[in-house]
């Protein structure tokens, strides 16, 4: 169930991290997700392929739309308030996804069992209405914020932890009743 201090729907969810390739603002070849709150346990984001996220040529990378749909899959945790990593993501590549086009992902919770949450996605392009470009099944598991400290690089960690804007988003995670 959506946690009572959830976002409400319609609202920007902004970034966990500014380096975050997939909703960071401080990265310049980045997805610069825009991912906002949606009904239920849901969350809906868009994204313009650019010239910097191309494989094939004017076509763009699986990989980065695997990262666009883990990046939304991901922000799930923002309507539960826990903190979750991947665990399992499962892609289907339906069609290609040419250079200058919006993909917009729709996600969301189908089932949450422990520390596991069940999640599925699909990427369209140009809107909610269009072609079906790529699907998610995904596995997300909680975690405490001590996970990214024990594991992260010590540099990182440590400007993260003196920015006040990263240690707002921890802490809006602390209490999970």
């Amino acid at each position: 169930m959506r946690h009572p201090e959830a976002p409400a729907p319609g609202e920007l969810i902004g970034a966990h991290y500014d380096q975050c390739f997939g909703c960071g603002d401080a990265q310049p070849h980045g997805l610069h997700l825009a991912i906002r709150a949606g009904d239920g346990v849901g969350v809906t984001a868009r994204f313009t392929v650019k010239r910097a996220h191309q494989g094939a040529p004017g076509l763009a990378h699986g990989g980065v739309l695997a990262t666009a749909l883990d990046e939304t899959l991901g922000s799930l945790g923002w309507l539960l308030r826990v903190i979750a990593v991947t665990g399992r993501l499962e892609t289907d590549f339906v069609r290609p996804v040419p250079v200058d086009t919006e993909l917009y992902l729709d996600a969301h919770v189908v089932a949450v069992h422990g520390r596991k949450i069940y999640s599925t996605a699909t990427g369209r392009i140009g809107g909610p209405d269009g072609p079906v470009a790529v699907r998610a099944d995904a596995l997300f598991i909680e975690v405490k914020v001590d996970h990214f400290i024990e594991n992260g690089r010590p540099e990182e960690i440590n400007a993260a932890l003196s920015d006040p804007d990263q240690i707002k988003v921890a802490r809006a995670f602390e209490v999970n009743p």
